[in-house]
C-alpha cells in the first residue's frame, strides 16, 4: 500500500528549489463583506463617542474652573471688595442728533458738538454737578435699547446688557472708546456705528459709559453708569434720503415729509419748476390751490397738513426782496409774504385797506411771485417807518425781532403781538393759506389772521 501523503508533504517550505510556487489561498467573498462590515461599525462607533467625550471633558474642566475660583474667592489676600454705594452718577448733558446712520459720527442734539458726560451727586432731587480728586477713566459701550426697565439697575445688570458686534463683523462701534473724565466733565470722540441695529430684538440701542477705573484706589465707589435714550441705527445708504428738521429754504422739495426722492409728488413739482422748499413754500402762500392741484388727488388733506407743517418750519432767515414800480414798492419775505407795502409814497395800513386796494396789491404780489428773479434781493433787516428809508440798510436805532423790524411788530398787555402795517411774521404762517396776501389786522391777536 502506497504511504499515505499529507498536504504538509507536498507543499515543501524548501524555498531553495529553483521551480518552486508558494500556494496563495484566494479570500472568499464572505470575509471580505465582514472585514468591510467591521471598518464601517469602527469608524461609526468613533464617530459617536467623539461628542460625548468633548462633553465629558468640557464639564470636567469647567468644574475644576469652578473649584479653583472658589479657592480663590476664600483667600483674604486676593478677595474683591463689593462696590461701595453712593450717590455718584455719569450723564450725558444733552440728547443725541437723531437720526442715527452707519458710518456717520454721533453728534448732540445741535448737531454740531460731541457728546459731552458729566459727573454728578443724586444725593437730593436735583442732580448737582461735581467732581472727584483724581482722574476717571470710562469706558463706552453699545446697549441694548429695551434695558433698563426701570430708573435702577445694578452694576452686573449693565454688563449684562452690553451689545456686541455680529459674528462676522467689524467692532459695531468705532472711535476712542476709552475716554478719561478730569474736574467732572469729559468729552466724547468721534463715534461711529459700522452696524445697522434692524438684527436685534428690540431693534434700538442705546450708547452707555461706565466706569473703569478710579485713581488713588478709590476703585470700590460705586458710580452709577450713564446711558442714553434709545434709538435706531439705519444704513448709511438712507442717509442720501433722509429729511431734514428744519429744513433749509435752498433744500430739494423732497426733503419733505410725504415727498419722496423721485416719487411720484416729486417728479409732479419738478415738471412745473418747484425744485426747493423756497418754490414749494411760495407757491403755497400765493395759490395753494395750484400746489395741491400739481399734487393731485394722490396727497389726502392730512398727507398736505404734514407736508405743510414740515416745510413751514424752515427759517426764513433776513433777507427780504424788493419789488419796485412807478407808484409803489413792496418788501416781501423769501416765501412771498408782505412785509410792507408803500403806494404813492404812504406806507398802506391794513385797515385802511378798501377792496379795490387789496385786490391792487394783491396783484402786485402775484406780478412780484412771477418776476422774483428780477426783485432786488436786501440781507439784513430793513427799517421802513418812512418810506425814503427803502433805499438804506441797517440804519442805527433799527431792532430786529425774526429778521424784521421790530418798530413794526406792537407787543400788546396780553402778550399777543398786533401789527399796524403790513407783516407776517413766520410764526403767522402755520395757519392754512388762502388765495391772496395775507395781513394782520391792528386789532387782531396772533391767531386772527385774514387775508386780501
Amino acid at each position: 500500500m502506497a504511504t499515505k501523503r499529507f498536504f504538509d508533504d507536498f507543499v515543501d517550505p524548501d524555498s531553495n528549489r529553483p521551480n518552486y510556487k508558494r500556494l496563495r489561498k484566494t479570500p472568499s467573498f464572505a470575509s471580505v463583506i465582514k472585514e468591510v462590515v467591521k471598518v464601517n461599525f469602527l469608524d461609526n462607533f468613533c464617530s459617536a463617542l467623539e461628542p460625548m467625550l468633548r462633553k465629558v471633558v468640557h464639564e470636567e474642566v469647567e468644574s475644576g474652573l469652578r473649584r479653583c475660583s472658589r479657592s480663590i474667592g476664600r483667600s483674604p489676600s486676593v478677595r474683591i471688595k463689593a462696590l461701595e454705594p453712593s450717590n455718584l452718577r455719569l450723564i450725558f448733558n444733552k440728547k443725541l442728533s437723531l437720526p442715527i446712520f452707519t458710518n456717520s459720527k454721533i453728534m448732540d442734539l445741535n448737531g454740531q458738538y460731541p457728546l459731552q458726560l458729566l459727573l454728578v451727586d443724586a444725593t437730593g432731587d436735583c442732580l448737582v454737578p461735581t467732581t472727584l480728586a483724581t482722574p476717571i477713566k470710562i469706558e463706552i459701550v453699545v446697549l441694548d435699547g429695551d434695558f433698563p426697565s426701570g430708573e435702577n439697575w445694578t452694576h452686573e445688570e449693565f454688563n449684562k446688557n452690553i451689545v456686541k458686534e455680529r459674528a462676522g463683523k467689524r467692532p459695531l462701534v468705532t472711535g476712542e472708546l476709552n475716554i478719561t473724565m478730569r474736574d467732572g466733565v469729559a468729552s466724547l470722540g468721534d463715534l461711529e456705528f459700522t452696524d445697522n441695529s434692524s438684527w436685534i430684538r428690540s431693534r434700538r440701542f442705546r450708547i452707555g459709559a461706565k466706569v473703569v477705573h478710579i485713581g488713588n484706589g478709590q476703585n470700590s465707589i460705586r458710580i452709577m453708569e450713564a446711558m442714553t435714550d434709545s434709538f435706531m441705527v439705519k444704513d448709511h445708504r438712507g442717509e442720501l434720503y433722509k429729511k431734514h428738521y428744519p429744513p433749509a429754504l435752498g433744500d430739494d422739495v423732497w426733503r419733505l415729509e410725504k415727498i419722496g426722492k423721485d416719487g411720484t409728488f416729486h417728479k409732479k413739482l419738478i415738471s412745473h419748476g418747484i425744485e426747493t422748499v423756497q418754490d414749494f413754500l411760495k407757491l403755497a402762500n400765493i395759490d395753494p390751490h395750484k400746489i395741491r392741484r400739481i399734487l393731485g388727488n394722490g396727497m389726502s388733506e392730512k398727507m398736505w397738513e404734514v407736508t405743510y407743517r414740515h416745510a413751514k418750519t424752515c427759517e426764513m432767515g433776513t433777507k427780504s426782496y424788493i419789488a419796485r414800480g412807478p407808484n409803489y414798492i413792496l418788501i416781501l419775505n423769501p416765501i412771498c409774504q408782505v412785509i410792507r407795502a408803500i403806494i404813492n409814497g404812504q406806507i398802506c395800513h391794513c385797515r385802511e385797506l378798501r377792496g379795490i386796494q387789496r385786490s391792487y396789491i394783491e396783484n402786485l404780489v402775484r406780478n412780484a411771485f412771477t418776476n422774483w428773479s428780477s426783485l432786488e434781493e436786501v440781507d439784513g433787516g430793513l427799517q421802513v417807518n418812512e418810506p425814503a428809508a427803502l433805499l438804506t440798510q441797517g440804519e442805527r436805532g433799527v431792532h430786529h425781532q425774526n429778521g424784521y423790524p421790530r418798530s413794526a411788530l406792537l407787543t400788546a398787555t396780553d402778550g399777543s403781538i398786533e401789527c399796524s402795517d403790513w407783516i407776517v411774521n413766520q410764526a403767522h404762517i402755520s395757519l392754512p393759506i388762502q388765495n391772496g396776501v395775507c395781513y394782520i389786522s391792528e386789532s387782531s391777536s396772533k391767531e386772527e389772521l385774514h387775508y386780501l
